[in-house]
């Protein structure tokens, strides 16, 4: 689990990276090492008691302490010992949606459709996308910006260079179906434009309402 899935899941690095405890208020070393726990914990059990591979994508379980359980408003979880929690909301489940993987998919001051659609094509699918081109540009550090752009309009402003559209097509609705989970995996509605929109078209045409549906899509395909 330490050396094999958090490399390449990911989150090896995670009690290293930076990440703005002001824009997300709450974010601690303990909280960090709570999020990496559950990560090993859940590749552990998946690998030492034969589960199916399917888990890592929609699980109905995961292993949490009390401090993790807070931070995913998860009630009857005390104490500091990760311990197997029955998860009954289907938003959560699988390395999709724990705060590890979503928090080193993340920028410093927001969320990275971009980031956590390329990790699911290239850590999950085997399938990674070609690098951008050299004059791709890219996207503020802070989404908060004085225009009251959402980060879905500047992804499609960026999209309309057909240089960057065909990579996008297959990176950014992966990614934004994960959009409710805030930079530090936390489930939100809201950002600070307004409710959150996590719907997305995959490259079959497929649409997908948020992590959910986006999960069942993943889970149908060939």
């Amino acid at each position: 689990a330490s050396r094999f899935a958090a490399r390449w899941l990911g989150f090896a690095d995670l009690l290293t990276l930076g990440v703005d405890t002001r824009r997300f208020r709450g974010t601690s070393t303990n909280l960090k090492r709570s999020m990496m726990r559950e990560s090993l914990r859940f590749f552990d059990a998946l690998v030492r008691e034969d589960r199916s591979l399917l888990e890592l994508v929609d699980a109905d379980s995961t292993f949490l302490d009390a401090t993790l359980a807070k931070h995913y408003g998860i009630a009857g979880v005390e104490g500091g010992g990760m311990r197997r929690v029955d998860l009954e909301d289907r938003r959560r489940g699988g390395v999709l949606t724990q705060a590890s993987v979503l928090t080193v998919t993340s920028q410093p001051l927001r969320t990275s459709p971009v980031v956590r659609g390329a990790w699911i094509l290239d850590r999950l699918f085997g399938a990674p996308s070609p690098p951008p081109p050299p004059n791709a540009g890219s996207l503020p550090a802070d989404d908060q910006q004085d225009d009251g752009l959402t980060l879905r309009q500047r992804l499609e402003q960026h999209r309309a260079d057909p240089s960057c559209a065909s990579c996008h097509a297959r990176i950014d609705p992966l990614g934004f179906a994960l959009e409710n989970f805030d930079g530090v995996g936390r489930w939100r509605d809201e950002d600070h434009v307004g409710p959150i929109d996590a719907s997305a078209v995959l490259p079959d045409g497929r649409a997908t309402g948020g992590v959910v549906g986006s999960t069942d899509a993943r889970l149908e395909a060939p």
